[in-house]
């Protein structure tokens, strides 16, 4: 049974009798789960989801009248609460992501066995959920937050560096930024690195830090979280940054994935928000470092973020992703504004120059030069490169793109105060 009893709502639209009555009584073996409607049509079922408001919505893709894709869209228009669930007997990649970009949260093949379906609906529900807990607050309704960091007039900004695509080089960029941010900022700022990649996390390699501790130490306490907690886990960097660790090993991230404890209530989403929420009441600027894919941890994250750098390297696999992801961006209404280009490891003999890639997507915001020396030995010693060598190209760029946050940020505090 879910939390406090609440039953998960589930609407059903196939256009096939017999698989909507095959679903139905895959259901009724539930008691956590009811069937509030089902639907023999795309139309049906857009009217169904205005008028009975389900949590969790499956969707047949291929529908004489009005597909499942387009039926999706228009759902997440009237009722952007309701989780999406795809059925299809066809499983192409290509299905995949229209789905995906239509606003759905999962994808199931025909016929769908009793456990995987209900196992789905759960997982969804849950994330839609986690969603409502991290949309982002107004300020004001933050403003008992900000008590707990001494010094501190308002909630920090979570400033979440994000690639669709591995090995681009975002946790290089997340550490060196945190560095130089403070750099500028000075000691009138506070600034931290959330490493929020729980499972193979590497920000605590990239600044050699042998912490004793790391957010895993929290997960027990998630439900009860203060400031001085999070305080007793930090690692402090000489830099004058403070570091939230990943836990230390994969297996120690499962607590925080799944919930502490055993306790269900909270979710990977729903933890990482508390925990950001703690972070952005302590500190002004909040870095956050991420994984590679968009699930309900990542998705609290970008939520929250005041705003994503989506970084990017000149090659056509990185291309694709990044435009993608913009894709699924504009699906969730973040607006381009909270979204920095950034081009990781630029070099004029590439094949792909900085304006194609701008024209394919939107304009950068900083093109950090490639330069493998320099990324390889700050990597190995774990000292960021903007501390080696601050006159170097590679350092340059990163010190632009930190004054480039400053200044965002700036002007986003004084439009939110109407100066």
């Amino acid at each position: 049974m879910t939390p406090q009893a609440e039953k998960i709502r589930v609407l059903i639209t196939d256009d096939i009798a017999e698989t909507r009555e095959n679903l139905r009584k895959l259901l009724s073996f539930d008691p956590g789960i009811e069937v509030v409607g089902v639907a023999a049509s795309g139309q049906e079922g857009i009217n169904l989801a205005k008028e009975f408001k389900p949590h969790v919505i499956l969707m047949d893709i291929n529908m004489p009248d009005m597909d499942g894709i387009t039926a999706t869209e228009e759902i997440m228009k009237a009722v952007p609460t309701a989780q999406v669930v795809m059925l299809s007997v066809q499983g192409e990649t290509d299905y995949l992501r229209r789905a995906m970009l239509a606003g759905a949260r999962d994808f199931l093949t025909k016929p769908p066995s009793g456990d995987e379906l209900m196992s789905t609906i759960r997982r969804v529900y849950e994330m839609g959920k986690t969603r409502t807990v991290a949309m982002p607050v107004q300020p004001s309704a933050q403003a008992d937050v900000s008590a707990e960091g001494p010094g501190k007039s308002g909630i920090g900004d979570a400033i979440v560096v994000f690639s669709p695509k591995g090995g681009v080089g975002c946790t290089t960029i997340a550490v060196n930024l945190a560095v130089a941010l403070k750099q500028i900022l000075g000691d009138s700022k506070k600034v931290s690195v959330m490493d929020a990649s729980v499972q193979f996390g590497d920000v605590g390699v990239m600044l050699n830090l042998q912490a004793r501790h790391s957010m895993a130490d929290l997960a027990p306490h998630i439900h009860d979280m203060d400031v001085e907690m999070l305080r007793s886990v930090l690692a402090s960097h000489s830099s004058g940054v403070k570091v939230l660790l990943a836990p230390p090993h994969p297996e120690e991230a499962e607590a925080l994935l799944v919930g502490a404890s055993g306790d269900e209530d909270l979710g990977g989403g729903g933890s990482m928000n508390v925990l950001l929420d703690v972070m952005r009441g302590e500190f002004d600027v909040v870095v956050v470092d991420t994984w590679s894919w968009i699930d309900d941890v990542v998705l609290t994250l970008l939520d929250a973020a005041r705003l994503i750098i989506l970084v990017v390297m000149p090659n056509i696999p990185s291309i694709k992703s990044a435009r993608l992801f913009l894709e699924v961006a504009d699906r969730l209404n973040y607006p381009l504004d909270r979204i920095a280009l950034v081009i990781n490891g630029v070099d004029r003999r590439m094949g792909i120059r900085v304006e194609q890639i701008e024209q394919a997507m939107l304009q950068s915001v900083a093109q950090i030069p490639l330069d493998e020396p320099a990324v390889q030995s700050a990597a190995n010693h774990g000292l960021p490169f903007v501390i080696r060598d601050r006159n170097r190209p590679i350092s340059q760029a990163m010190i632009q793109l930190a004054e480039y946050v400053r200044d965002t940020l700036a002007e986003s505090s004084e439009e939110e105060t109407g100066l």
